[in-house]
């Protein structure tokens, strides 16, 4: 299927492993431009060199998704570089198993920021570039935690919900400039933020799963990148 994105410029967050880079590469092999941030620099750094030992060229910055002017400045960056912004992908996250009890303030507050408020303000930040040029598409990383929360990883839960609500009213109050707010949900998917979690409780986990196997990210990066293609253009919210 010719899905039509060749020339695009699409923006990952998280986007030197786990599905942000299964995604990236899908995204380049349909031709378009794409820009990837990590927090880590040495991650990004190693994830650039298999870009370009595979003959692509990818735009890549070292940020905390949590500093509003730093993603601010890296947006304005790939709409310099490349005239404009037609896809954003929030895929940042962060993840810790802990009782909530033990949360300190600040621990939730920190957990709410990156999961959450980074959402907000990436959809806020991708929006505004897209209105100038007449649309695009932002795609939210949700999660199934969202749907049954977890014990253990309150802050995590209670966050993806919020995607999955903060998506649909982004959506409906940007869909008359033409941009299209998605989030998906995903089932257990095997990534470097999952497996002490798999490790641990792989027996029972897989019990609850009727394939037997979990997902990986290659499983949801033509998904998404369909997602974002004009033959979805009726999918909204």
């Amino acid at each position: 299927m010719e899905l039509g994105l060749t020339g695009r410029t699409v923006v990952i967050t998280g986007g030197s492993s786990g599905i942000g880079k299964a995604v990236a590469w899908e995204y380049l092999k349909e031709g378009c431009h794409v820009a990837v941030c990590s927090r880590g620099q040495a991650r990004l750094e190693d994830a650039v060199r298999e870009f370009q030992a595979a003959g692509y060229s990818v735009f890549a910055r070292s940020l905390d998704v949590t500093d509003y002017p730093a993603v601010e400045r890296f947006a304005d960056e790939v709409a310099e570089a490349y005239g404009k912004i037609d896809v954003w992908y929030n895929n940042a996250a962060s993840n810790q198993t802990k009782s909530l009890m033990d949360y300190s303030y600040d621990e939730f507050r920190n957990s709410t920021e990156a999961l959450l408020v980074s959402v907000f303000a990436g959809c806020k930040i991708a929006a505004a570039h897209m209105r100038k040029t007449g649309g695009g598409v932002i795609l939210n990383a949700s999660s199934y935690s969202a749907v049954i929360p977890n014990a253990g990883r309150a802050p995590y839960s209670a966050c993806k919900s919020a995607v999955s609500s903060l998506t649909r009213s982004f959506a409906a109050e940007l869909a008359p400039d033409q941009i299209r707010v998605l989030a998906y949900v995903p089932g257990l998917i095997a990534t470097e933020i999952t497996r002490d979690h798999i490790a641990r409780n792989r027996d029972s986990l897989l019990s609850a799963i009727p394939c037997r196997r979990f997902g990986r990210p290659e499983d949801l990066a033509k998904v998404l990148v369909f997602l974002s293609s004009d033959i979805a253009e009726y999918m909204n919210g």
